[in-house]
């Protein structure tokens, strides 16, 4: 069954909204650090964007780190910009935003930042355009290409679920193995100690005459 060119655009928009876009506004006090945190697999293009409103004596600090703490990007005065990075392994990855107030002179205090945060990872990360420019591609050839790579995502996520599945599935016979292990050890050392009960009993009935 072939598809016309509004059929496939359609599929490739009811694809393309089931991508990862987070894009959020928050308010920022001063003297405060709120950190965004994400789950994101190996390989993955990370794109983000982001801008504060100024406010004069207060400094906002960027850092993006992941489980371990490593600085992906980093931003003292953080005002307006982008940062972009590619996952080495799955890992959950987080955006720290700190605002202080760095000097006591005149300055506003109670106020909040607003910071308007925009992260794209994945197929919506890529540059199309530019790869259109450079390849040569048509229209309908780059919507081609945004569904192939939408579609190697799904697979990779659900291979990562397969392994994530196979991981759990040995872990639980892992556990039962070792669970059945001790319950024949506990039931052996339970058996053990009531035989020895009986045994000791007799001896010490009989050192005192009570049986024969």
């Amino acid at each position: 069954m072939k598809l016309s060119r509004f059929q496939l655009v359609l599929v490739v928009t009811f694809f393309t909204c089931l991508s990862s876009i987070n894009s959020l506004m928050f308010y920022l006090p001063s003297n405060t650090k709120k950190c965004l945190k994400e789950e994101i697999h190996k390989n993955v293009l990370v794109k983000g964007e982001y801008e504060l409103t100024e406010i004069p004596g207060h400094s906002t600090k960027l850092e993006v780190l992941d489980s371990k703490n490593h600085i992906l990007y980093n931003k003292d005065e953080a005002v307006k910009g982008k940062f972009a990075f590619t996952t080495d392994e799955y890992d959950v990855f987080q955006i720290c935003f700190e605002t202080k107030i760095v000097s006591q002179t005149r300055v506003p205090t109670g106020l909040s930042k607003e910071v308007r945060l925009d992260v794209k990872y994945g197929t919506d990360a890529k540059d199309y355009e530019n790869l259109a420019k450079a390849e040569k591609l048509k229209p309908l050839e780059i919507e081609l290409r945004k569904l192939e790579d939408l579609s190697q995502d799904i697979v990779n996520d659900f291979t990562y679920m397969k392994d994530r599945e196979q991981e759990m599935r040995d872990t639980n016979e892992s556990t039962n193995s070792k669970v059945l292990y001790f319950s024949v050890f506990s039931m052996c050392c339970l058996l053990g100690l009531a035989v020895w009960q009986v045994l000791y009993l007799r001896r010490y009935f009989k050192a005192k005459r009570l049986i024969e």
